[in-house]
């Protein structure tokens, strides 16, 4: 089913749980976002890794908590972008693969770089449209229908 891991992640601590709407702290996170960009060192390294994917992943949550979704597991935030209107196949498959390249440099110590500034850069700036776009009301009722049809 499309929505099963949705549905896991409702049930799990830390998981999915709507929550007041806190468009502070949805300003924070993209504020995080834009200044984790800032910081991209000149010369490619892990760090530059692990920052694309915080950058991203900071961007992201911030439309979460301007919709008032609480969401303490990656995997579960990340799950949730079909739901909101904007992001496409490419978008989840960008974050899902610099997030496996981030976990490969911060826990494996792999060597990767990251392949492209630019994606990130444009990743965030498409979560600061969608956030100023998101219809909150509507991305709240597809969660709440999807939390209760998981207790049926």
């Amino acid at each position: 089913m499309k929505f099963r891991k949705i549905k896991w992640c409702c049930r799990k601590k830390g998981g999915i749980r709507l929550i007041e709407p806190n468009d502070n702290l949805s300003d924070k996170y993209i504020e995080e976002a834009s200044q984790t960009i800032d910081m991209f060192e000149e010369a490619d390294n892990k760090w530059n890794v692990i920052k694309g994917y915080y950058a991203c992943y900071n961007a992201l949550y911030s439309i979460l908590m301007k919709a008032g979704i609480k969401s303490e597991i990656h995997d579960c935030s990340i799950a949730l972008m079909p739901l909101i209107q904007g992001f496409f196949d490419q978008d989840i498959k960008f974050i899902e693969r610099l997030k496996e390249d981030r976990i490969s440099v911060q826990y494996y110590l792999k060597e990767k770089l990251l392949k492209d500034k630019n994606k990130v850069k444009d990743f965030v700036l498409k979560c600061k449209q969608i956030r100023e776009d998101i219809n909150v009301e509507d991305l709240r009722k597809k969660i709440s229908g999807i939390i209760k049809g998981d207790k049926n």
